[in-house]
């Protein structure tokens, strides 16, 4: 916001009259809502997880990234038939934090561009929002990786 001082008596009119009608956002219950949909989901992937381990004999370390590929998958297909926009909306962060939130980023991409053709549409643009998610997720393993090492040939863990 400009400073009050230097403004004009119609500019801080302006600004008052705004201040009245803008609307409230209600951020404690938009808070309740994308935890209780974060929680959800991540209570869905707990159970998947489970579901893994007791029924194809997977231990904890390696029940995660079939857990992580059917949340994906299932993401996608709820994207695909428009149910996952509707959980959005009504959670907010809450569907777009967990890893269920990249797999409708790459599907509402595909979606959206579908018109332009399968190459210069669904392919160009698929990973234009996830595409950054998967660079930055690959650099910064890469420097996490490499911090360990050095401290591992330092001696300090």
């Amino acid at each position: 916001m400009a400073n009050q001082e230097n403004k004009t008596p119609e500019q801080k009119k302006y600004d008052q009259i705004q201040q009245k009608h803008e609307i409230k956002r209600p951020v404690f219950k938009n808070c309740i809502k994308a935890f209780l949909v974060g929680g959800t989901i991540c209570a869905i992937g707990q159970a998947i997880s489970y579901f893994y381990i007791y029924n194809f004999n997977f231990t904890e370390q390696t029940a995660g990234n079939p857990t992580t590929a059917t949340l994906v998958f299932i993401s996608m297909l709820l994207t695909g038939f428009g149910v996952y926009d509707r959980i959005g909306q009504f959670g907010g962060a809450g569907s777009a934090v967990p890893i269920t939130g990249f797999g409708n980023a790459v599907v509402s991409a595909a979606i959206e561009h579908r018109t332009e053709g399968f190459v210069l549409g669904v392919g160009g643009n698929i990973f234009k929002l996830a595409g950054s998610v998967i660079v930055f997720g690959v650099f910064s393993a890469f420097v996490v990786a490499l911090i360990k090492t050095l401290l591992i040939m330092w001696g300090v863990i």
